[in-house]
């Protein structure tokens, strides 16, 4: 390995988004309407999905940090040591004044795995160009944007390529999007990524009914060379190549599933953790399927570390 790419080697991936509040009930059917029930369990738990991605990457080996806003407060103080306890870099976390923080009530039914989530975010700011332009990028050598306040995330990607701008190849920053939600400001982000991470979701709200009819549609849409990545779900994921090929691989189940809350975070950390590392497209796919699969069958993050030794 080289001098050059031992540097990049040892640099981080950024992650930027949410991070919020989720307090998840398991019970064991997911209950009806105007019922009195009991939880099997309940517990709090740090969200949101740039969060996620930090966390599986972290797990995975792959040095990272986070970049979101938070509100001061008890619940800060438990994300931030949440965060703390993973060795993921929060010195680009800013808190806010007067704000609630962002909180997601996740109902998980035990019977059959779904997650079903209330969500409110009332006045949290994202982070903002301005905020990005006292970033030390020489840090990173990937970043990833969870697809929220488009505007600005675009002048921040364009920081990134002025920066790349002056560095060859093999040390510039890889850039990755997530576009997870069907709104259609957010569809401006496709022609921006290296990789681009397009959801189920997106996909059909486009009128894709398979990932390979998404990705053959999505083509126009990026820049030459990037790569475009589409899970889904129990039919697993499929990419396409910067040559224009498609490459597939299958989903890999649990025994039984147990929580699929976070899956799609687990899968895109997975992905970037092989990628960034210097894999190739189809390794890293069935790596990124293969450890959501597993994710599924066990409750939060804490397997994921134990479920992936040996298999890199």
């Amino acid at each position: 390995m080289s001098v050059r790419s031992m540097e990049q080697k040892d640099k981080k991936v950024l992650c930027i988004g949410l991070v919020c509040l989720d307090i998840i009930s398991v019970v064991d059917k997911y209950p009806e309407e105007d019922t009195d029930n009991r939880c099997v369990s309940q517990r709090w738990q740090r969200g949101g999905n740039a969060s996620n991605s930090c966390t599986v990457l972290s797990l995975l080996g792959t040095s990272c940090a986070f970049m979101g806003s938070l509100c001061a407060g008890p619940v800060a103080s438990f994300i931030l040591e949440d965060f703390q306890k993973l060795n993921i870099d929060m010195s680009l976390v800013s808190e806010h004044a007067q704000c609630v923080t962002p909180t997601s009530l996740v109902i998980s039914s035990s019977s059959t795995g779904s997650r079903t989530i209330l969500h409110i975010n009332r006045n949290v700011p994202d982070v903002t160009a301005e905020d990005f332009s006292k970033v030390d990028l020489s840090h990173f050598k990937w970043i990833h944007w969870e697809g929220r306040n488009v505007d600005e995330q675009l002048k921040m990607i364009q920081q990134v390529a002025r920066h790349n701008a002056a560095l060859p190849l093999q040390q510039q920053i890889t850039i990755s999007v997530e576009i997870e939600k069907p709104r259609e400001p957010l569809y401006e982000l496709f022609a921006y990524g290296d990789v681009v991470f397009v959801s189920k979701d997106v996909a059909r709200h486009l009128g894709f009914q398979t990932p390979q009819t998404a990705l053959e549609g999505l083509r126009c849409r990026v820049k030459v060379g990037a790569v475009v990545i589409c899970a889904w779900a129990e039919k697993g994921a499929d990419a396409l190549a910067p040559d224009g090929l498609l490459v597939h691989s299958d989903a890999f189940p649990p025994e039984r599933l147990v929580d699929t809350l976070g899956a799609g975070d687990t899968f895109n950390a997975a992905v970037i953790h092989k990628l960034s590392n210097g894999a190739r497209l189809e390794e890293a796919l069935t790596f990124g399927c293969r450890v959501a699969g597993g994710k599924c069958g066990f409750h939060g993050y804490g397997g994921i570390a134990d479920m992936v030794t040996g298999q890199e």
